[in-house]
């Protein structure tokens, strides 16, 4: 890392702590989604309201109800007060985490279970985003606690399913949660070794089809031919999301070209996983079909097994679709543009209905220019021993973001992160590259020293 300053000197000697700490709520599984147990993710909030304690931060845990009337899980609220005339940053990240899918997919037998292979800490929460609370702590222990701005950190509970209490809880809290900077470490960087800030992110809008042709299930060979099934029906629907090219279909939704950063096919293809002779959908650039373009996504469809379907024409049938929106859109005209475009796909008469799922996000896109943003690009430069920081895209959706812009506009938002592309967060074998993670830490401490030269 070059000539070490003593700020970064701090944060290195701070790692070993950080790293057993991270450890310790990796074996959490606290996972927000239902029929899970809830318990694991009171647990989670109790043991970070225990670090921010230790920390020296005035903690608190908090819950809120969502719009439909159930009760959110507890998000954790630590503050320490700013000096006379320094700035407050609010910095973000969630304990919760992604179920963990199959555990035979993993390294190691135990998802809960860290283990370090390569370089790399593997387990569910490693990376998204257990190590995005402990970056914040990180830079907290190299101040001793005693930072040179006024910081409030803000760690939500329940952000992988939905952040349904959210709004809410921002604005029971909105007193406590004001800040001149908000730091949102739920993000990624562009390569290993090459940081990132994410100026912008694309929006959710989930959806269920349900495709109906008879009033019951019938004998194939008697019917078949003439009559037509639910899933054959389903399946035409389903197809028409996509021109002949790859492009989404559905007129009116946004597209628009990303910024000149551009990937390479090798390395999305090794990123993604891709099979030898798989093609690419789509036109464009890469990054502007993962940032700043549609996608739609056959996330699910329901129907009988394979190994023991009946000889029967299906009677009704149901698909769910992600549809990913680009900057610029919103989550209630592309739903309008989407439900609009299956239901006129319909063939053979079919009945068709489609039903958006809770959740929906609108995108988001950050205009990353002044001082604060400058005092960003400088830590980041610094963590990263000299390399700057580039711009990207997220293709994913983050919800809270939008929230946080509309709820605090005179806030400076800064999207980072501290996983990369070979994470694999919401997989098997999510992990987090530990030198990234220290360079995070290290950026995040000099972030917080750049800020408090910008006097209030």
């Amino acid at each position: 890392m070059g000539v070490m300053s003593d700020l970064s000197l701090a944060v290195q000697a701070a790692m070993p702590g950080v790293r057993a700490d991270l450890e310790r709520l990796v074996r959490i599984p606290s996972v927000a989604f239902p029929g899970f147990d809830h318990s694991h993710v009171s647990a989670s909030a109790q043991a970070v309201e225990q670090l921010l304690r230790e920390a020296g931060m005035e903690t608190e845990i908090v819950t809120a109800a969502t719009p439909e009337g159930e009760q959110g899980q507890p998000a954790v609220i630590g503050r320490l007060r700013a000096p006379e005339g320094a700035p407050t940053v609010l910095l973000y990240a969630h304990h919760d985490v992604q179920p963990p899918g199959d555990a035979e997919a993993w390294v190691q037998d135990d998802p809960f279970e860290p283990e370090e292979r390569n370089g790399r800490l593997y387990g569910r929460g490693a990376a998204d985003d257990k190590a995005g609370v402990m970056a914040h702590l990180a830079a907290l222990r190299a101040f001793d606690g005693k930072p040179p701005v006024g910081v409030t950190i803000f760690l939500e509970g329940e952000e992988e399913f939905g952040s349904g209490s959210l709004l809410n809880l921002i604005q029971d809290h909105r007193d406590k949660l004001e800040a001149d900077v908000v730091v949102i470490a739920d993000s990624v960087n562009w390569k290993v070794g090459i940081p990132a800030l994410t100026t912008s992110l694309r929006g959710l809008v989930n959806v269920f089809v349900d495709v109906q042709t008879l009033n019951q299930p019938v004998h194939s060979g008697l019917f078949g031919g003439p009559v037509p099934d639910s899933l054959t029906a389903l399946c035409h629907v389903l197809a028409a999301l996509h021109d002949e090219n790859g492009d989404v279909a559905v007129e009116g939704l946004v597209a628009r070209d990303a910024s000149e950063l551009d990937t390479d096919e090798e390395s999305l293809r090794a990123e993604s996983g891709m099979l030898p002779g798989t093609e690419f959908i789509g036109t464009g650039r890469l990054t502007s079909r993962q940032w700043t373009k549609p996608s739609a996504t056959v996330l699910g469809i329901s129907g009988p097994e394979p190994e023991t379907a009946a000889n029967a024409l299906q009677g009704a049938s149901r698909a769910k679709v992600s549809f990913r929106i680009a900057p610029g859109d919103n989550a209630e005209s592309a739903f309008a543009a989407i439900k609009a475009h299956i239901e006129a796909s319909a063939p053979w008469g079919a009945t068709v209905s489609v039903t958006p799922e809770k959740g929906a996000a609108d995108p988001c896109a950050i205009d990353a220019t002044g001082p604060y943003f400058e005092a960003a690009r400088e830590a980041f430069t610094t963590g990263w021993d000299g390399q700057e920081p580039v711009d990207v895209g997220i293709g994913g959706s983050i919800p809270m973001i939008a929230m946080f812009q509309e709820m605090f506009p005179q806030a400076a938002i800064l999207v980072t992160g501290v996983e990369d592309p070979d994470s694999r967060a919401h997989g098997p074998n999510e992990s987090v590259h530990l030198g990234e993670f220290e360079r995070t830490c290290v950026a995040e401490a000099h972030l917080l020293a750049n800020l408090a030269k910008l006097r209030k």
